[in-house]
């Protein structure tokens, strides 16, 4: 992706009023950020202030973080399918890589630090970046 197509996806994120969520079952914060374009999504759940899980979801590929022990997954989204089951937005489904694709890691990296006007989302670029080359 370009720069001037990154920063005006990252331009594009707004928060969601937090009252549309459905609250996590343990003690987390859910904040949800929706782009743009549509199925472009940014999830994140803070645990006492720390980045304890996040999810990307745009143009049908899928990146999440998770602190429990699974770590970077990747994968594609059935939402551009258009098949009718799969027009609804509560059928998303993933299919997993079955290798990290770390080009789509960087894309996202890149889009998120377009944003660090945000506090959270420029701590997520951050996260990505020094979480991301532990493991690369």
């Amino acid at each position: 992706m370009k720069r001037a197509e990154l920063e005006a996806l990252g331009r594009s994120l707004r928060r969601i009023n937090p009252s549309l969520l459905r609250k996590p079952a343990d003690v987390s914060t859910r904040i949800w950020y929706q782009g743009g374009e549509p199925y472009f999504d940014v999830f994140v759940d803070l645990k006492a202030g720390e980045i304890d899980w996040f999810q990307v979801t745009l143009r049908g590929r899928f990146l999440c973080w998770r602190r429990d022990g699974t770590g970077w997954q990747t994968g594609t989204t059935n939402e551009l399918q258009t098949e009718v089951q799969v027009l609804y937005p509560a059928s998303k489904t993933v299919t997993l890589d079955d290798t990290l694709d770390g080009q789509f890691v960087h894309c996202v990296q890149s889009l998120l630090a377009t944003r660090a006007d945000d506090p959270l989302l420029g701590r997520l670029a951050a996260f990505c970046t020094q979480a991301y080359l532990q493991v690369s």
